[in-house]
């Protein structure tokens, strides 16, 4: 006879998880010092204007560090993703008959809310790795254009390290005028509505972990926090 158990499964490396939680609260960040660049919605304590000038200066080079966080976060995850030797997502975004087939597995189980399961849930599955991968073509986004919204401001073509930092920034992202309607504005226009999008992918994110983590039982809102989850596996008695 068979008993019914579970068994630990790592799913996420301490690098993996520290990247996590490195974006999430760049992310905060982000969108704080980005809603005040684009609209102030608040000044400073010290009602001393020669303190309350700096209010903007300091959100934008706030919003510029974390950009650089996320530039070089995302450097790493764009390499883990292809050469990990822990797991290679790019596997699972490849349209093969398996993942196609998984994909739409685990969206029937979240629309039947898991009373179809025909999927193995121990590992990352075509579906959440696809929806990671969107995450990560919106940050880029958001990076690329953000970027030129900033070389936009060094107008005189120098910078505190030299002419080539500005040039090579127009060289890598002046593309994003002409793709987004032809005007900075528009450029301005698409980085705003990016980050509104990104919100919503994080909501979503967030709900559906905590709704796999009901509906499967398996501690998956766990794996950003330790690294692992649990699955049911079969025992002898």
């Amino acid at each position: 006879m068979k008993k019914e158990g579970y068994k630990s499964v790592k799913r996420m490396t301490p690098a993996m998880r520290t990247i996590h939680w490195v974006n999430f609260f760049s992310m905060i960040v982000a969108i704080a010092t980005g809603l005040y660049i684009g609209h102030p919605y608040y000044q400073s304590f010290i009602a001393d204007p020669a303190v309350d000038k700096y209010v903007m200066a300091w959100n934008r080079w706030g919003h510029f560090m974390v950009a650089i966080i996320f530039d070089v976060t995302s450097i790493i995850v764009a390499y883990l993703y292809f050469f990990s030797r822990f797991e290679q997502p790019w596997r699972k975004v490849i349209p093969t008959k398996q993942n196609i087939k998984e994909f739409f597995e685990v969206l029937l189980n979240l629309l039947t809310l898991n009373r179809r399961k025909n999927f193995d849930s121990s590992h990352a599955d075509s579906f959440n790795t696809v929806y990671f991968t969107i995450f990560h073509i919106l940050l880029a986004w958001m990076l690329l254009t953000g970027l030129q919204l900033y070389v936009h401001g060094l107008a005189s073509g120098e910078s505190s390290i030299g002419a080539w930092w500005p040039w090579m920034l127009h060289v890598a992202t002046d593309w994003t005028i002409p793709v987004t309607g032809g005007t900075l504005m528009d450029v301005r226009i698409s980085h705003h509505y990016t980050m509104w999008f990104i919100i919503v992918w994080v909501i979503f994110h967030i709900y559906y972990q905590v709704w796999r983590t009901i509906y499967w039982r398996e501690g998956d809102i766990a794996i950003a926090f330790g690294g692992e989850k649990f699955v049911k596996e079969q025992k002898e008695a």
